[in-house]
């Protein structure tokens, strides 16, 4: 089996290591790669946001599975690309992936199928969302609607940080397009783990927990990065909590999901996001 694995990220090495260790797989293309995969595949400098560049790719080299591990590609329609010309894929088609596309969605479908969430508002324009920011008061999070590398998350103690938030969202666009919208949310004071889960849309499989080291600094101060390294399991998700992460907001999720994930018929792989566990 030949493989073709989309990315250039630790996340996309880590993919390649396990691809691997398969007695299944008999090559491994990584796009774009890095130095690091150099050792387990052959990287080839197609970037991972060139859609039309990917699919020819996999054509070409007679691709056996793609396994995509970046969000914007998915977002901008690679796993629609290839299902429609034949090939198999493991990532969410674009529908589905608006769930992690658009913070907006996802807070959206989960207040409309009853899933635990923050409280929140969503904004198009920057008044209505500083007003609602002076009414509400501190603390808050200001969140870029789009995909913003893990950076778009702004903890907010007081109501001129909420405000300097804002103003770098939509004025200063420091997120580019990702600020076109902004989700102004209930701060919830908690741990924050990462469940996430393979579907086909019936099953759910889900995969080991972690958590990252968000913040920039030490003693989690600081804005938050993209990630600054991770580890797994995460202690603070018990076996009875992943139970109930199961039952609240995986099962009820993934269902009004599926129709958008398989209108291409790509195997789709679905996060819930991140989750705060509150005191």
């Amino acid at each position: 089996m030949k493989v073709l694995v989309v990315g250039g990220g630790g996340r996309e090495h880590a993919l390649a290591w396990k691809l691997a260790q398969s007695p299944r797989v008999d090559k491994i293309y990584v796009a774009p790669g890095n130095a690091g995969i150099e050792a387990l595949a052959e990287c080839v400098p197609v970037g991972a946001e060139d859609i039309k560049g990917l699919v020819t790719l996999a054509r070409e080299k007679q691709i056996d599975l793609t396994v995509v591990g970046p969000e914007a590609p998915l977002t901008m329609g690679l796993a629609d690309r290839m299902a429609e010309v034949g090939l198999e894929v493991c990532g969410a088609t674009a529908a589905a992936a608006r769930i992690e596309g658009s913070k907006g969605f996802a807070k959206d479908l989960m207040k409309k199928y009853g899933i635990p969430t923050a409280d929140y508002r969503i904004f198009n324009t920057y008044e209505p969302a500083a007003k609602y920011i002076r009414e509400k008061g501190a603390p808050l999070v200001v969140k870029a609607d789009g995909l913003a590398a893990g950076k778009g998350v702004l903890l907010c103690q007081t109501e001129d940080e909420a405000l300097a938030a804002l103003d770098q969202v939509m004025k200063d666009r420091v997120f580019g397009s990702a600020g076109d919208r902004v989700v102004i949310e209930e701060f919830l004071e908690g741990e924050e783990a990462t469940f996430l889960v393979f579907t086909d849309g019936k099953s759910i499989k889900p995969m080991p927990t972690s958590q990252d080291h968000k913040a920039v600094y030490d003693g989690d101060q600081g804005p938050n990065t993209g990630g600054m390294g991770a580890y797994s399991p995460a202690p603070v998700v018990t076996p009875e909590l992943a139970a109930e992460i199961m039952s609240k907001i995986m099962k009820p999720t993934i269902p009004n999901v599926s129709r958008s994930c398989f209108a291409s018929k790509p195997t789709c792989s679905i996060s819930s996001r991140r989750l705060t566990m509150t005191n």
